[in-house]
């Protein structure tokens, strides 16, 4: 996949007989998914450009109407497509804020310089979000600046914390 391209979201299934799909959202809040555009649609390896022409909340999820798909036989072709977006339509974090996608992937080392292993994931837990830093054992790691995470470096793609390894 091409690293400026986001998954932001996913095709989740059909919505009445006039192509609309059910979106599932991994944007906060999940509407935001409907402001960016273009939208590619990533199908077994395949990327497609589409554009979402109306999109709106529908219960408790999201429905959307992608040009050129005009009945139901059509959108069932996109069902489980992963919704991609520009990374430059993101907006600029400040300082000491950072994407979650930014995270995933970078070192985690202990101030003392011991390798805790590697971001896999984030968990959001109310309070604080968590790191879930997979190396010879799973960590979960609160995420408070300064107080337990000392440094995020992208550049050098490691995040200095202050933990002990035993923990």
């Amino acid at each position: 996949m091409d690293e400026k391209l986001v998954v932001v979201g996913r095709i989740a299934g059909l919505y009445g007989v006039k192509g609309w799909v059910k979106v599932t959202s991994y944007t906060k809040p999940r509407k935001n998914i409907l402001d960016y555009r273009p939208w590619c649609l990533e199908r077994a390896g395949v990327i497609e450009q589409v554009d979402p022409t109306a999109g709106r909340e529908q219960g408790k999820g999201l429905i959307a109407q992608i040009a050129g798909i005009e009945d139901r036989d059509a959108a069932a072709g996109i069902i489980g497509a992963d919704i991609l977006v520009s990374r430059e339509l993101f907006a600029q974090t400040g300082d000491d804020e950072y994407y979650w996608r930014d995270l995933v992937g970078l070192r985690v080392m202990t101030i003392d310089g011991v390798n805790l292993g590697v971001v896999d994931s984030l968990l959001e837990t109310g309070a604080n979000d968590v790191l879930v830093v997979m190396g010879e054992r799973r960590r979960l790691i609160p995420v408070v600046l300064d107080d337990v995470i000392k440094r995020i470096d992208l550049a050098a793609a490691t995040i200095t914390v202050d933990w002990s390894p035993e923990f």
